[in-house]
């Protein structure tokens, strides 16, 4: 855990890093799922942000937070990473389920900042960091 963190209003107080790797295919939003898929899907890579943040120790309870996401993927080909926004936001979704902070409402969560992370093991590599003060 980082301390003494400064970004502007607000002080940052601690940051932590939780790895989701792809157990399912990414959520795009140039897809056509059938409801039923995007749901199992959704519900995929909620249930392991969940189960990443518990095995990585997560703080829970926290009162505001920052993330910022970097998806990784097997290629280095070129694709808009915002079109991935509705995993990011499921793995978030899931991050709450866990408890890391109340709601993901714009009063608890600032972001999410959404990057890409370029090659590697496919996955999303989210990183908390804490804010306390003003913002």
């Amino acid at each position: 855990m980082a301390q003494g963190v400064n970004e502007g209003a607000g002080e940052a107080c601690g940051v932590w890093t939780v790895t989701v790797p792809t157990i399912v295919e990414f959520i795009n939003l140039n897809s056509r799922h059938h409801w039923a898929e995007k749901a199992r899907l959704t519900r995929a890579w909620r249930n392991a942000a969940k189960l990443f943040a518990e095995r990585a120790d997560l703080p829970k309870g926290l009162e505001r937070v920052h993330i910022t996401a970097h998806i990784f993927k097997t290629t280095s080909r070129p694709y808009d990473v915002h079109n991935l926004l509705p995993t990011l936001k499921a793995a978030i979704d899931g991050l709450v389920d866990y408890g890391l902070i109340p709601d993901d409402s714009n009063e608890y969560l600032v972001g999410p900042d959404l990057r890409q992370g370029g090659k590697g093991t496919p996955g999303i590599v989210i990183t908390i960091t804490e804010i306390k003060g003003e913002f």
